[in-house]
């Protein structure tokens, strides 16, 4: 089997997997004439571990799929499983696939910002986690002036009790300190991710922001330098791109479900504790009128 994909349809056995009772799956994988059939970079082995269905993963594997063939940057289901939280799923791996030292320092840093952030939903808000950059370089980069006309405890619990209208509100963002660089937040819209802000923060720098979309999902977008590198990308969501990095190939895999920590971990940020996404901020700042949504 080679690692071309069969269509753009998803095979039936690759939904099941990730969607699917066991009884069906196991029945699927009776139908099938080529277990390791390989859709958008990936077999189904490679979904199962994805979702963290281990009883669906071993099905596989009995019926012949391979958990150590190498797929999305290099990554076999395996491998990428001995990220996960039963490592000795498929037994002991073969000779140098074990995962490096900067790899399980990964593994070792994600169940402490998780711990950390505990199951945080941003729902409804809006966060970019911005690189080396403090609180008050934030304000200047933003051209902001601090708040002291507001009742800012308002603003976190019932910020349409605070008498501004919705363009003021929309000006009014949180902004603190955390290891490794900032966050700057709102909890009623969606203004720090927006492009605009990202392009003013991330100068020399990276960031990721996220906006809670009630409607469609957690919305993120990558920013290096001023420039966008991604957007339209859904960050916890858990599947990776068959053009992905290896880093962020297991970044995805590990944060899975963590919307919040993914982007802090993007970024290289690594609260000890949930308040930047929580509140209160470290500082209130309002922001002068920009495009927030440039055109291109």
């Amino acid at each position: 089997m080679d690692l071309e994909d069969v269509g753009d349809d998803m095979p039936a056995l690759h939904g099941a997997v990730r969607f699917a009772p066991f009884s069906t799956v196991r029945e699927l994988i009776r139908e099938s004439s080529d277990i390791d059939t390989v859709w958008w970079g990936r077999t189904a082995l490679w979904d199962a571990v994805q979702e963290r269905r281990d009883d669906v993963a071993l099905a596989l594997v009995q019926a012949g799929a391979d958990p150590w063939r190498a797929m999305i940057a290099g990554w076999s289901p395996g491998r990428l499983n001995l990220a996960g939280p039963a490592p000795d799923l498929f037994g002991a791996p073969p000779v140098g696939v074990a995962l490096s030292s900067q790899e399980q320092a990964a593994v070792d840093e994600r169940r402490r910002l998780i711990a950390a952030l505990g199951t945080l939903d941003p729902d409804g808000q809006s966060f970019a986690c911005i690189a080396d950059v403090d609180v008050t370089e934030a304000g200047r980069r933003l051209g902001a002036t601090p708040i002291d006309d507001v009742d800012t405890e308002l603003l976190l619990s019932e910020p349409w009790e605070t008498g501004l209208d919705d363009d003021e509100l929309n000006l009014i963002v949180g902004v603190s300190d955390v290891p490794g660089g900032c966050v700057v937040g709102q909890w009623w819209m969606c203004v720090p991710s927006a492009p605009g802000v990202m392009a003013k923060l991330t100068p020399g720098t990276i960031g990721y922001g996220i906006h809670g979309n009630p409607k469609s999902g957690n919305q993120g977008n990558s920013f290096r330098d001023g420039i966008m590198l991604d957007w339209d990308q859904h960050p916890g969501g858990g599947d990776a791109a068959p053009a992905d990095s290896p880093e962020e190939t297991l970044r995805t895999y590990l944060y899975r479900n963590h919307a919040l920590a993914y982007c802090c971990n993007y970024a290289g940020l690594r609260p000890q504790d949930p308040r930047a996404f929580t509140g209160p901020p470290d500082r209130w700042l309002r922001l002068p009128q920009f495009e927030l949504w440039p055109a291109g």
